[in-house]
């Protein structure tokens, strides 16, 4: 059985890619976060600076991307919010098929976020429009639950596959 999961494990790069490409976009949505709000607040003293009315719905909107997407990033870290209280007491195999339980029920939210998000961003969010910016679409607001609903996919993919594997390849054999 390792034998497959050698050939698999060469996609591993791919995640990698995805997981950068991610963590690339959180840090750019949060630089982005800070210099709009930066310029907003320094805007409302300084006179020459302008205080743009769409800065707080722009940083809003960042903020639920970046809300959403790190949340894809701490599955592939698996540093997201879980109990372990009971983990010294139970079998290592039984704390293995829960870890795969988990997964599983992670991997069905993924598939609502994307499925009903897409919904909502193509059909709520495509009829209205930012206050501020009558031009922008509402789309962009809701965008971030299907997109982050696909990151999770493929993440919670991978936690799945190492799961498994873990149950058929040893820690000292990887």
């Amino acid at each position: 059985m390792p034998e497959i999961f050698k050939k698999i494990d060469k996609i591993k790069p791919a995640y990698d890619i995805t997981y950068n490409f991610v963590m690339l976009v959180c840090k750019l949505l949060l630089i982005g976060d800070v210099l709009i709000t930066s310029m907003s607040v320094a805007g409302r003293y300084i006179s020459f600076i302008p205080d743009p009315a769409w800065s707080e719905e722009i940083v809003l909107t960042f903020m639920c991307y970046m809300a959403v997407l790190s949340a894809a990033l701490a599955i592939r870290k698996g540093s997201h919010i879980r109990m372990t209280a009971f983990d010294a007491y139970l079998p290592k195999n039984m704390i293995k098929a829960l870890d795969i339980l988990a997964d599983l029920a992670i991997f069905a939210l993924a598939v609502i976020m994307l499925t009903v998000g897409w919904k909502y961003a193509t059909g709520i969010g495509s009829k209205g429009f930012y206050t501020s910016m009558p031009w922008l679409s509402r789309f962009w607001m809701y965008f971030p639950v299907p997109l982050a609903g696909a990151a999770m996919i493929i993440f919670e993919t991978e936690s799945l596959y190492n799961h498994i594997k873990s149950f058929y390849v040893k820690e000292g054999n990887l």
